[in-house]
């Protein structure tokens, strides 16, 4: 089901659903974090996003994160799992996103330079100076990849790729 969630929303409209998701945490060499900067709602969030029907997680990561950064990345370790936390697009849908997030590392790819039909642009931030993010789930991401920053830092060095 390649379009699982317009699928939903074509029977339940703009009902609040509780759906999967999976984001992938890149960091610089610098402790950056790279972010999306979103075609829907013009703010920015960790790239990743929902599954489709029959997708893992893992799958789920690979195919999001090159949709919205266009990196190929290699997923170093689980590293939390959000699930609290409301976002409502402009068009109306309400969701609660369970996000399971990854530390990950590019592989391959080239970071997209050009808006596309889902990210208007892509760029690292300083954790302290962050722009607008799309929902709470994402201010929560930020302030745990803060708190872990040299541990995530040295789980990067140390990954196998």
């Amino acid at each position: 089901m390649a379009d699982y969630i317009h699928d939903i929303r074509a029977k339940v409209g703009h009902m609040p659903i509780i759906l999967n998701a999976v984001a992938g945490i890149i960091l610089n060499d610098q402790g950056q974090i790279l972010l999306q900067k979103r075609t829907d709602t013009h703010n920015w969030s960790v790239p990743g996003g929902y599954m489709e029907y029959g997708e893992s997680f893992i799958d789920t990561l690979h195919r999001e994160v090159l949709e919205d950064s266009g990196l190929e990345v290699k997923p170093i370790k689980l590293i939390h799992v959000f699930d609290q936390g409301f976002t409502k697009y402009p068009n109306g849908d309400i969701t609660q996103a369970i996000s399971v997030n990854y530390l990950v590392k590019p592989i391959g790819g080239t970071l997209i330079a050009e808006p596309t039909n889902e990210t208007l642009a892509m760029a690292y931030f300083d954790l302290d100076d962050l722009p607008p993010l799309l929902n709470q789930q994402n201010a929560d991401i930020m302030a745990y990849v803060r708190t872990h920053l040299t541990e995530l830092q040295a789980l990067l060095k140390t990954a196998e790729i």
